[in-house]
Formats: structure tokens, sequence, C-alpha cells
């Protein structure tokens, strides 16, 4: 499958973002208790988990399974004044504007041992610094679009003052450090911003890292609490986690895994729910194909249809493409085979205008 979609983590130096990114991939990126130990972006390629490939896998004695996977980049931690080049502030700005989606990391625990580079624990103040720079950075952009719009207000092109206007809403609450996703812009709005590529426009998933002991139940940590409130104000999800416990799990073999999860009162990893939330922050689904020789899970963007994502495939399904022959995964397993879901009537042909659904079952049909 194409992983080009990202999902950069980003925090303050000392919130938990290179040991949580570590448990991610196991990749051994280095977490070290002083600012800027992460300097190049590190990039890990993750499976995204999903229990219906092995069910499938069972079902038709496939010899492999292949999950969708996921892109994550561990980017340097911000300070205050990033966008004037402090710390590694250009190069942070430069990363981040090349991911798609943003998981930001806030510390929600204390720790004598583990310095914060704030010198107190405050997430709802880490997020502020973290916009604030990202605003900053955005309203140069915006100035500049400006200054270019100033010369064409002469042209007599309608859509200009229009545009102006948008840019004006814009400007005003990025100086207030309110990122352009908190506006509520319209649809039109929006349209004049997509070749601005505003940071503070990425989609953002909230990781609150809290102590193992709080873990399987954070409702009565205030900090949270407060992130939570937060989030909502732009409908964006707040994920928990023990970034210090999900590195511990991320070492074990599965079996161990699950069993200390157990123990711990939780029904799966919170690198699980991360992945998960990301995937669903950039807008992914899955279909999925099932043959003896493998079940493969195939990453599309919402709202595809039948064709583009034969090409996921291979761009002879979609040049060629012909129907899709389809069952959900619910009917498939509660009938037990393709050939009972087909004798209840349940596999489905369809056309070129069908917008695939997550957990479709396919066998696409095609000629070239």
């Amino acid at each position: 499958m194409s992983t080009n979609l990202e999902v950069g983590i980003v925090g303050l130096p000392n919130v938990g973002k290179s040991t949580l990114f570590n448990a991610i991939t196991k990749a051994g990126a280095e977490a070290a208790n002083y600012p800027f130990c992460t300097i190049e972006p590190n990039v890990g390629v993750v499976d995204v988990p999903d229990k219906r490939l092995s069910v499938l896998g069972e079902m038709v004695k496939a010899k492999k399974i292949v999950p969708a996977a996921m892109r994550f980049v561990d980017i340097a931690g911000l300070v205050k004044g990033a966008s004037k080049g402090e710390g590694l502030g250009n190069k942070f700005l430069a990363h981040i504007r090349e991911v798609d989606a943003v998981a930001q990391v806030v510390r929600c625990f204390e720790d004598g041992n583990i310095t914060h580079v704030e010198g107190s624990i405050d997430p709802l103040r880490d997020i502020e610094i973290i916009n604030t720079e990202l605003c900053l950075a955005d309203m140069e952009s915006v100035e500049k679009r400006q200054e270019r719009l100033v010369k064409l207000l002469k042209t007599g092109d309608k859509k200009v003052p229009i545009e102006k206007a948008v840019l004006d809403k814009v400007l005003a609450g990025l100086s207030e450090a309110v990122p352009a996703r908190r506006l509520g812009l319209t649809e039109d709005e929006l349209e004049f911003l997509k070749e601005l590529h505003l940071l503070t426009m990425k989609p953002v998933l909230y990781v609150a890292n809290v102590s193992e002991e709080e873990v399987a139940d954070a409702s009565a940590n205030p900090h949270v609490q407060a992130v939570i409130k937060y989030a909502a104000g732009e409908g964006a999800e707040v994920i928990t986690v023990s970034a210090k416990m999900e590195s511990e799990i991320a070492e074990l073999p599965d079996e161990e895994a699950q069993e200390f999860l157990a123990m711990a009162g939780l029904e799966e990893a919170g690198l699980d729910r991360l992945i998960k939330a990301g995937f669903k922050l950039l807008g992914l689904m899955t279909y999925i194909t099932a043959g003896e020789i493998e079940v493969r899970a195939w990453t599309i963007v919402r709202g595809t249809k039948a064709p583009q994502a034969a090409g996921k495939i291979h761009t002879d399904f979609e040049r060629g493409f012909i129907r899709a022959e389809i069952v959900s995964y619910n009917d498939l397993v509660e009938c037990g085979s393709k050939a009972a879901a087909r004798d209840k009537g349940l596999v489905r042909l369809e056309g070129k205008e069908y917008v695939m659904q997550d957990g479709d079952v396919v066998e696409f049909r095609f000629n070239v």
C-alpha cells in the first residue's frame, strides 16, 4: 500500500514525544532528558491494527496477512521563538510543513526526575506555545499573500476583494494566537486558503501523556480534563497514553503484552488507539481482498470510488475496470463463507460510481 500520508508527532521538549515514537515503531529513536535530542525527524512505518484480517485469514486459509500501514514522523521539540529561528525552529517548521496531520503530545504527569522546559506542568500552556509559533509562521504566509493581492486589486477581478476579506479574518485570528482551524471557516473560505498550506489548518489529535498509575482511568487527572475541554473547541480527539508504559509493552512478545494490558486494566494498547486515531485523522479507511494466497488491507481515502480503489492494487485494474464484487465484512463473517453470503443475496456487483465503504471485502473484475 501507499504510505505517503504522514502524521507528525510534535510537542515541547521532554513531554514524552520520542519515548512514544520509540514505542510506536520500536525504531530506537534517541530519547533523553534534555531538549533537542531529536534533530532530524525519525520516520517509522507501522501496521494499522485490524482484527478483521486474522478472522478472514482463518476463514479462507490464507498463507499471508498484510495489514495497512501508516507513517509517523518524530519532529524535534519546539520552544518559544521557533518561528524566529530559536532552538531548532526553522527545521521544526519545515518538518511540520511536510506532514499531513499532527499528533500533539502534551505532558499531563508530574515527575521530579524529568525536567520540563517551562519549569512546570501545564498542558494548555504547552499547547498555546506550539500554537503561537505555528500562528506566527502562518501570519508570515498570509501577509505575503496579502501583499500580492494589493497589486491584483487593480485588475478588477471580483474574487480578489472576497479573498482579501478571508485573509483579513484569518490574520485577525492568527494575531490572537487562534489557529486557522478554530476559526469556523466555511468551505468557500477554505478554498481561498488551500494554496497557502497553513500549518494551523492541519488536522490535530491531542495525546495526553499520563503516569502508568493513571492510564487505566485518567478521568480524575485535571490536566487531561483541561486538554479534553480544549480539544472539543475544534472537534479534535484526545488519546490518553502512558508513553513509559507503551515503551515497556513494545518490548514484550504479543502474548505477554496482552497479559500486561489486562493486568493494567486496559483492553488495548494506547499505541493501537493512537494509530487508529491517526488513520482516521488522515481521512483514511481500508477495503480488504481475501484469498488463499493472502488477506490484505488496502488503504484509500474516504469517498474513493470503486475504479480508483481498484487502481490501488494495479493501474490495469482501474484502466480496465468492469465491476466490483462486494460483500461487507460483517455479512461475510456472519455467513461463514462467500458462497453462503452469495446464497443469501449479500454479495453485490457494483459499478464505476460505487463509493467504497470501510470493511468492504472485494474482488475486482477488469479487462485490459
